[in-house]
């Protein structure tokens, strides 16, 4: 008899072959049940609730995985590609995950049954690169050279990535806004020149675009009152330096022996302060911006002279500020040149709820914009931001790649239709696989039926039959609990996210049928590791 061979340290849990493998894709499963129900124009919210007791309720895939803190090894990776697919075109993180799960569910009998994982990978691999050929044959292409029919398009692919968000009542009026907010930015199309700020109370349809800054305002000290509000054409100074009297005091230790060289050394210091405020209003500055803090002499000593001040600034509304106005963020004051300084056409101080803003408009080069939401509850808020992204990513996608495919589970029964007709082309098991792909990708407009409690089956079947027949742009219609041609109904979605969500979901499968062992190591510390300290350290008693 062989002696039994200790490889693996005590305690290591270690679980192999095909039963592991369906029990990974099992894990799986448990993931999407939980977003499933997100999924389009009718789709269900979730509620989480985190261990402080802040609650988040939400429809975005990728931020109900972020918040559910999944453990399951083999589960994580349907978070990292809902991850990915928010961080890559900002939309379809529900989509990418069912399809991930339906493709694992598809294939489970095969494994079952005994066909090798690698067999199953190829022919996803396979699947893919049809899909995604098809979706490159399909897809209509925007004419840019008319800016008005391009403007168009944008709207209705952003209204479609609003129909499935809490905020799909109001999608025309956001759509546009979101549309003009894009365009306004340079070729990089940088999402952080795009400012969202939310102030509670009010309608949604109180919500307003600036074109330019606009900011929360910032702590102040006495004298800030008799500070003007409003100015048009002003000169604008950036600064990154204390305007406080303790500021110098912090910076150096000195002793004295008698009060009137002390009286000297704050003298002093109140000279430093002056000559510094001295240089700022001589520069021609009319708003003084700066990160760090203003304090009660320097406010008052603006006030006097008519300008305006607001210390503690964010950084990332400073950077704005300066894209939108231009000049630069100054660490002195000595030697401020005009070019140094921004210019704006118009500042003003407004009450916006129960919040006073800083707004800087007509900019010498608007580069950047700020949405201003206003709606009830903190929650609601929060989900009508995480819309906003969504939308705003699809926008600055559809301007990077100009193809839109239809939305409402066309694109997706168009492609089960290919794959269908490409397995009965070919022998061998790649036909049952590449045929049950084929099924998988019917589990987005079957899941939108669902969700809008229409009979799946029913629908299914007519949108098969239409596309039998070539009408390769028939998906489900919400509204009228039917079929229809969603090319037509201004259903768009931009192609670079369907093709984005194919490949991740198809990678994520591959990934998990990869694996066919799971090993896990003990957690270090305690007892597993031997025996406790000071045990056996002592003197014999």
């Amino acid at each position: 008899m062989q002696p039994q061979i200790i490889l693996l340290k005590e305690g290591t849990d270690s679980s192999q072959g095909k039963q592991q493998l369906i029990s990974n894709i099992n894990a799986c499963q448990m993931v999407v049940d939980a977003v499933r129900t997100t999924l389009g124009p009718r789709g269900m919210d979730k509620l989480i609730v985190d261990q402080n007791g802040k609650g988040t309720i939400s429809n975005d895939g990728a931020t109900i995985l972020k918040l559910l803190e999944i453990v399951h090894p083999a589960a994580k990776t349907l978070v990292d590609i809902a991850k990915s697919q928010d961080a890559e075109v900002g939309d379809g993180t529900t989509s990418v995950v069912i399809l991930a799960g339906e493709f694992l569910k598809q294939v489970k009998p095969f494994i079952e049954e005994g066909v090798h994982p690698r067999i199953i990978i190829k022919s996803i691999r396979r699947a893919l690169q049809l899909a995604i050929e098809k979706i490159q044959e399909l897809s209509v292409k925007i004419k840019k050279s008319d800016i008005n029919e391009q403007k168009g398009l944008l709207v209705e692919c952003a209204a479609t990535a609003m129909s499935s968000k809490l905020i799909h009542h109001q999608k025309q009026l956001f759509s546009n806004m979101v549309v003009n907010a894009v365009m306004l930015l340079d070729d990089l199309l940088p999402l952080n020149m795009i400012g969202i700020k939310k102030v509670s109370g009010g309608a949604l349809e109180d919500s307003e675009l600036i074109v330019g800054v606009a900011f929360k305002k910032t702590f102040s000290y006495a004298g800030f009152e008799m500070q003007p509000k409003k100015y048009t054409a002003c000169k604008i100074a950036l600064l990154n330096i204390e305007l406080e009297l303790k500021a110098e005091r912090d910076n150096a230790e000195i002793r004295v022996d008698n009060v009137a060289e002390y009286q000297k050394i704050v003298d002093a210091e109140w000279q430093i302060l002056y000559n510094k405020l001295d240089k700022i209003h001589k520069s021609g500055a009319k708003v003084v911006l700066s990160k760090l803090a203003i304090g009660d002499v320097a406010t008052q000593y603006f006030a006097d002279r008519d300008m305006f001040c607001a210390g503690r600034v964010p950084e990332e509304d400073m950077k704005r500020t300066m894209k939108a106005c231009g000049g630069a963020i100054l660490t002195t004051v000595h030697d401020i040149k005009d070019a140094d300084l921004g210019f704006c056409g118009e500042f003003e101080e407004r009450q916006i709820g129960g919040e006073r803003f800083n707004l800087f408009t007509q900019c010498s080069r608007a580069k950047t914009c700020t949405f201003i939401l206003r709606g009830g509850a903190e929650q609601f808020l929060e989900e009508t931001e995480r819309s906003l992204h969504d939308a705003i990513m699809v926008v600055r996608r559809m301007i990077k790649n100009d193809a839109i495919v239809a939305g409402g589970g066309a694109i997706e029964m168009e492609l089960s239709k290919t794959l269908r007709d490409y397995s009965r082309t070919i022998a061998g098991k790649e036909q049952l696989l590449i045929g049950a792909i084929a099924r998988a990708l019917e589990v987005i407009p079957r899941q939108l039926c669902d969700n809008a409690g229409f009979d799946a089956t029913n629908i299914l079947n007519k949108l098969r039959q239409k596309h039998y027949k070539g009408m390769c742009w028939y998906g489900v219609d919400i509204n009228t609990e039917d079929i229809a041609d969603n090319m037509q109904a201004c259903v768009w979605e931009p192609a670079i996210v369907k093709v984005n969500a194919l490949t991740a979901a198809a990678e994520a499968a591959c990934l998990v049928l990869s694996v066919d062992e799971t090993i896990k190591n003990p957690r270090s510390g305690g007892e597993a590791d031997g025996p406790p300290m000071g045990r056996g350290m002592g003197r014999p008693m």
